[in-house]
């Protein structure tokens, strides 16, 4: 008890350099933990992008490359699946449900992806989570247009609007589809993922887009009114890739083999959840060079605690003289210097841990409504908690080696008065 009392007065003795330790620990641990919530929350959020689905199928190509364009908008497909064969797909006995995936064009640089009503009833992100509508309702017409969140905040649009869409997936348009504007008939609530950055049409709309494109270009003179297009007899010629759910899922891996040696069509399925885990393990070395940033802040603050434990000494030659002549021991030295950075790390730690949740409580919503980034807001992990042991044991450490110099300076060295 007297160790706890004698070091809390110490400490109170140097208020200023002992609440720039307190501070530095505490900015180091906010820091460290900061990065391992940003790192579980990024992976947990690119893993979580689709739920429920047990197959990606797309034409034959980079597994990677079939998640990173159907899911993530990212990328360009290889090449598109007929129709004829996404249909005998679907209508197979172990198949639930399948959303169709149409990609090709472009809103402002946000991609536009042609889908039917099972998207919006089936698709799931987030564990349970479904898409919601905000504002309006569904595309259900050749020509309307749903807009994902960040789409319709950037450009304020709202229903009834009418906007153009274009030829192409890069910001810059190839070519801008002016003969047949789209009308916006519903907003979609956020999600904090790339439905977000999406714009929805029917599959009936993207074949309207490129009708009497049979060369890959428009004919010329082709320029046919959406009236006519409404009455015209569209008929769906092929999709990107689609998703599925098996009724079973001990079904999934057979028909993945199924699919993968379909007679029709070169067609690859993929599992989603292996195909996220190892992309995101190509991402992995992101992680690693944040944790050694952070973990050379934290270092840094230990060994400012160190520092100004040592600079000290000089102050507290007397003290510490006076508690060997007075029979004190090794012991009871070491564990006075010891006890004090313990305190010290351990009042960083508590106060890190509350800048911690403030810092979320505020960032949380910026990071999901500008980055997709989606930080629970939970007690602290068994990581979290062994990161935080191995800082507390680092202040042990770290008063050993004052306390140790402390001891080894001479009883009369203490006890003389220096000019």
């Amino acid at each position: 008890m007297m160790v706890v009392y004698l070091t809390w007065k110490s400490i109170q003795n140097r208020k200023m350099t002992s609440l720039l330790c307190v501070v530095s620990i505490a900015l180091s641990v906010a820091l460290l933990l900061g990065v391992e919530r940003m790192k579980n929350g990024a992976r947990n959020g690119f893993t979580n992008t689709i739920s429920q689905t047990d197959l990606i199928v797309g034409s034959k190509g980079g597994p990677l490359q079939l998640v990173l364009y159907t899911i993530f908008r990212i990328g360009a497909p290889t090449n598109n699946i007929r129709y004829s064969s996404y249909t005998k797909i679907k209508n197979l006995p172990e198949v639930d449900w399948t959303i169709p995936i149409s990609l090709g064009d472009a809103y402002r640089g946000y991609r536009v992806v042609g889908t039917d009503e099972n998207l919006f009833k089936y698709y799931r992100y987030r564990g349970d989570k479904k898409i919601e509508i905000l504002e309006g309702q569904i595309p259900k017409g050749i020509f309307d247009v749903v807009l994902g969140f960040e789409v319709a905040q950037k450009y304020q649009h709202k229903t009834s609007d009418s906007i153009v869409l274009s030829h192409g997936i890069s910001k810059r348009s190839i070519m801008e589809h002016s003969n047949t504007p789209f009308r916006v008939v519903g907003v979609l609530k956020p999600t904090g993922t790339p439905i977000d950055r999406s714009v929805f049409i029917t599959l009936e709309g993207m074949e309207a887009l490129h009708f009497g494109w049979e060369e890959g270009v428009p004919r010329k003179g082709n320029d046919i009114s959406p009236e006519k297009l409404k009455k015209a007899n569209i008929q769906i010629r092929q999709i990107t890739s689609f998703l599925l759910k098996t009724k079973n899922r001990i079904q999934t891996l057979k028909l993945q083999r199924k699919i993968d040696s379909f007679p029709k069509d070169p067609l690859m399925a993929v599992i989603p959840g292996v195909a996220l885990h190892e992309l995101w393990r190509t991402l992995s070395y992101v992680e690693n060079i944040l944790f050694l940033i952070s973990l050379c802040v934290l270092v840094v603050g230990l060994i400012s605690v160190i520092i100004s434990l040592y600079t000290s000494l000089n102050e507290r030659r007397r003290e510490i003289a006076i508690f060997r002549a007075l029979g004190s021991g090794i012991g009871k030295v070491v564990s006075l210097l010891m006890f004090e950075s313990t305190l010290i790390v351990l009042m960083g730690i508590l106060l890190g841990t509350i800048f911690l949740y403030l810092g979320l409580f505020i960032v949380r919503p910026i990071l999901e409504s500008n980055f997709s980034l989606y930080l629970p807001i939970q007690s602290l992990s068994s990581t979290e908690w062994m990161y935080l042991g191995g800082i507390l044991l680092g202040g042990i450490i770290a008063g050993l080696i004052p306390a140790i110099k402390a001891y080894r300076n001479s009883l009369q060295d203490g006890l003389t008065i220096q000019a």
